[in-house]
Order: structure tokens, then sequence, then C-alpha cells
């Protein structure tokens, strides 16, 4: 009796090792399978990373030279027209080329004598119109001031507290306060765009007084840069690439 409850222990014993020796190398197996799916995870959202910024990016490019195109096109001589429309193939983006050719051709002939003379009659046949003319100069303004090779559309960039005391943001210097402002806030006072993420164009202006401004050492590219990355790309990160 007592040697068959011996076997029968022992049978057991064997048995529970089994048991024991079994679910620790399922549970190998399970944390092997759980670090391959991490890591088959990891390279998934790796290769999105990767991938996604330079197809949206063509993507954008190609249905812009598309636009491009299609306008174009629909601009060209009725024969110019034909004679492209029986072509075999497309050729993309000789819609591009064909605008920045007339661009250029319009260019060179504004900043002619006769080019001049047809601009400041444009100007005053436009400023009177009503509603336009107010379009028209804001429109022009703004162009003139992004475009201009005579001017910087922002000189500094500047930190400042906003909305209150212990918040700071990031802001564009445009030019000093000059006119009635300047006469009412009878101090030395700044002009401060300060944009908005993702769309840096949107944005508002103030006012701030020249000594509560933090100046930076970044440029006005970097700065853009970082506020359409949400902070994500800093202008370390910038000079480095």
């Amino acid at each position: 009796m007592v040697k068959k409850h011996s076997k029968n222990v022992h049978k057991r014993a064997g048995r529970i090792q089994e048991i024991r020796t079994a679910e620790i190398k399922r549970q190998k197996e399970n944390r092997a399978f759980m670090k391959l799916g991490a890591k088959l995870r990891a390279y998934f959202f790796t290769g999105i990373l990767v991938t996604a910024p330079v197809a949206m990016t063509f993507y954008v490019a190609y249905k812009v030279i598309l636009w491009v195109d299609t306008g174009v096109s629909k601009l060209l001589p009725p024969q110019l027209r034909s004679y492209y429309d029986t072509l075999p193939f497309t050729i993309p983006g000789l819609g591009i080329i064909v605008l920045i050719l007339v661009m250029t051709l319009i260019g060179m002939f504004a900043a002619g004598f006769i080019g001049k003379f047809f601009i400041r009659l444009g100007d005053w046949i436009v400023k009177r119109i009503p509603l336009i003319s107010t379009v028209y100069s804001l429109l022009k303004k703004v162009f003139e001031t992004f475009l201009s090779d005579k001017t910087s559309a922002f000189s500094k960039v500047v930190l400042l507290e906003y909305p209150r005391k212990g918040i700071w943001i990031l802001g564009l210097v445009s030019t000093d306060t000059e006119g009635e402002v300047k006469d009412i806030l009878k101090q030395e006072m700044v002009n401060v765009f300060v944009p908005t993420t993702p769309n840096p164009t949107s944005g508002f202006l103030i006012f701030m007084p020249k000594k509560d401004l933090v100046y930076l050492d970044m440029t006005v590219e970097e700065a853009l840069k970082f506020i359409i990355s949400g902070g994500i790309v800093s202008p370390d990160e910038v000079e480095k690439k």
C-alpha cells in the first residue's frame, strides 16, 4: 500500500511538474508573440511616419499641378488647345510652366514705362469703385508685404506673455507702432503679429511695449516651422536638417 501510494504521489508530482513546465513554456511563447507584435506594430507606425508626409506632399503637388494645368488649358488659344488635346500623351506641369512664363512676361511689362502707366491707370479706376476698392487695396498691401524684395514682412521673432503673466507665446515683429496708436499710448510700442497653429497665415495683431518683449535669435522661417508643427520641430532640429 505504501509503495502504491508513493508511486501515485510521484505520478501526481510528475504531472504537476509537466503542467508547470507547459505553462512556463506557454507564457514564454506568449511573451515572444507579444514582443513580436509590439515590434511589428512599431515598424508599421514607423512606416506610416516615414511615408505619409512624402505621399501626402506628392499627392497635394499632383492635385495642384492638375488644377493649374486644367485652368491654364482653358485660357490657351483654340488652335493651340486643339493641338494639345490631339497629343497621344499629356504633359504634367505644362500649365505651371506656361503660368510662370506668363507671370514673368507680365512682370517685365509692368516694370517698363508703359506698364507702369497702365498699372497707375488701373489703380485709379479700381480705387473709385465702392467695396471693390477696399478689397483690392487690402490684397495689394498683403502681396506687396510678403512678395516685395524691398521690404521684409517680419523682422524679428519675439516671446511675449499672453494672455496673462506666466504664459508665453511666439510673435513676429512687423514694425514699430506709429501714428494715432503711438500718440495715444505715449510709449515705445511694437506691432506684433501672433500666428496660430497649424495655419500661421491666420492670427491677430497686438501692440506691445518694446520693453516687455524677449527677442529671440531664431529666424522667421524657423519660427513658422515651429508654429506649423505644433512645437514638434524645434529650431535646433531645423538647423541640423
